[in-house]
């Protein structure tokens, strides 16, 4: 017949156990997902960002303004600077990302 060994409430949650319950892992787990989300948190990438949406809001407002000619301006220069930021802040990106 086995012994039955018997503790109280107040013992079992106070009294630190002898043996720890948590094994050590025997093999090495790894991540299907390349690279964490918040990498895209660079403080360069989002002043980009800002920059290129805070154009696309001011030509926006021109236009509901009825400044057309200005908005043609913009819509003209920013047909060549998106593309650029863009194709440069993803070069900036993997060129200082650390896998």
């Amino acid at each position: 017949m086995r012994k039955t060994q018997w503790f109280d409430f107040r013992n079992f949650f106070h009294k630190p156990s002898l043996t720890s319950s948590i094994k050590p892992c025997p093999f090495k787990s790894y991540s299907f997902v390349p690279f964490s989300p918040f990498a895209m948190l660079d403080p360069t990438i989002l002043t980009l960002g800002g920059i290129v949406l805070g154009i696309a809001i001011i030509e926006r407002v021109l236009e509901r303004w009825g400044v057309i000619d200005l908005v043609d301006q913009f819509s003209k220069v920013m047909r060549f600077i998106l593309p650029v930021t863009f194709y440069s802040a993803l070069i900036y990106f993997f060129a200082t990302f650390m896998f």
